[in-house]
């Protein structure tokens, strides 16, 4: 016979995926069902990192709603929570840049299961050149938030992956709202006019 601890294994991570609600947005798993009248962002959790249930991206995800949709990036796009999102609120085009291979499959193969449009591609956020948007979204640490934000050339750039502590200062930009959860925090960005 089998060992209980053993029996059902290949299912057993799926408990630890849950599924968050951040205003008209639902973010669950392909085997949980969203709530009525909830705009649906579904995300199988791959190989690439995020789900959509971390305090960093629900942060994100709060700044994003008060924003106009325009053009936006997400830099650092693991499975494609943040871009699959924005483009689901709207936000027109949709890039999602990382430099996992694992990473961008995922994201692509979460947009298609969403049936929205983000133009997911390998790149290296703090070196390679970034997409002509308004809006960036990096939910990655702090240092590299400061450097990404140093090299994007719009004019709102919504950070996290960070601890509360932590306070995002890169060149150019003014913070403009915070908001923390559970030790983490999130910053939008403002550029500094001039």
């Amino acid at each position: 016979t089998e060992s209980p601890i053993v029996a059902g294994w290949e299912d057993a991570w799926k408990r630890f995926h849950h599924p968050i609600r951040i205003g008209p947005l639902w973010i669950g798993p392909p085997w949980e069902a969203p709530g009525d009248g909830a705009t649906a962002v579904v995300v199988e959790p791959g190989r690439a990192f995020g789900t959509g249930a971390h305090p960093t991206t629900r942060l994100c995800l709060e700044l994003l709603l008060a924003l106009e949709p325009t053009g936006l990036v997400d830099l650092g796009c693991g499975s494609g929570v943040l871009a699959i999102a924005a483009a689901k609120l709207g936000f027109a085009p949709v890039f999602a840049l990382d430099e996992d291979d694992a990473a961008v499959a995922a994201t692509r193969a979460n947009a298609a299961a969403n049936a929205v449009e983000v133009d997911a591609q390998v790149a290296d956020v703090l070196s390679d050149p970034l997409p002509p948007v308004e809006v960036a979204v990096a939910n990655i640490a702090r240092e590299p938030v400061e450097r990404a934000a140093e090299r994007f050339g719009g004019r709102l750039f919504v950070a996290s992956g960070y601890l509360a502590a932590e306070r995002p200062e890169p060149v150019g930009w003014q913070a403009a709202e915070r908001r923390e959860a559970e030790g983490w925090a999130a910053d939008l960005l403002r550029r500094v006019s001039g």
